[in-house]
């Protein structure tokens, strides 16, 4: 699904190779600076770079801006943008290039369903101005999920997420990582730069640590978040406990 070939772009990223699957959920882990957002923004294809990055075999790099986004989501750390738009006009312009489909009933569901699960739906008479920190988090997120939804486009493929949780509670952050595994199920690769420690030991396939521009280590999360893994890259000590039937670092 995705091929990453050498991708760097000195000193913030360093050559990395990589390849994810369809379906797959990547955590991508590290310490500031270790280079997670470098890489999601290279693999986008928003930015030039050295090396290469495929989708289904096609450079990224040979693909404008609106093909890009039929095939790919990418949520970045950004703020909000400088415009106003309303929330429910964002969320449109999010699907009007992706959406293959003649019945606006259908778009119309889809989008409701997930307004109500992210607890968005009155908000969408407000301007993207109105919004608090979580809010425009919560909006974001649904407009790159509508992206990607394969009902809605079915040449999505990929998710990449940067620090999708934050400015979330709990329950927001449950029903996002419901969201995420339901994407994953679908078939959609997703490739995401985390915090959580917790989370990607319990949520995530594979597990991508970084540290100084490259990657130190990758497997799956039990075999790769080990305490004494987790001090090399994060220079602090952390225990690993098994409790109810998961797995936590504390």
């Amino acid at each position: 699904m995705i091929q990453i070939s050498d991708l760097s772009l000195p000193p913030r990223l360093l050559p990395v190779n990589l390849t994810v699957n369809k379906g797959e959920l990547i955590h991508i882990l590290g310490p500031n600076g270790s280079g997670k957002s470098t890489l999601l923004e290279l693999v986008s294809g928003l930015e030039y770079a050295n090396g290469r990055v495929y989708m289904d075999g096609v450079d990224v790099s040979t693909l404008d801006n609106q093909t890009l986004a039929t095939v790919r989501g990418y949520l970045s750390q950004q703020g909000k943008p400088q415009f106003s738009v309303g929330v429910y006009q964002y969320l449109y312009l999010c699907l009007n290039a992706m959406t293959q489909t003649d019945d606006p009933t259908k778009v119309d569901r889809v989008v409701k369903a997930l307004c109500e699960r992210l607890e968005i739906n009155d908000k969408l008479s407000r301007g993207i101005d109105q919004l608090s920190g979580g809010e425009w988090q919560r909006v974001r997120l649904a407009g790159v999920f509508l992206q990607v939804w394969p009902e809605l486009n079915p040449n999505g493929k990929v998710l990449l997420l940067d620090e999708p949780a934050s400015a979330l509670d709990i329950a927001q952050q449950d029903t996002l990582y419901e969201i995420i595994k339901e994407l994953s199920g679908l078939g959609i690769a997703i490739l995401m730069a985390n915090h959580d420690l917790n989370r990607s030991i319990n949520e995530s396939d594979r597990v991508i640590l970084m540290k100084s521009g490259h990657i130190t280590h990758q497997g799956t999360p039990k075999e790769v978040m080990t305490p004494d893994i987790i001090e090399q890259v994060f220079s602090t000590r952390l225990q690993r406990h098994d409790i109810y039937g998961r797995t936590f670092l504390l």
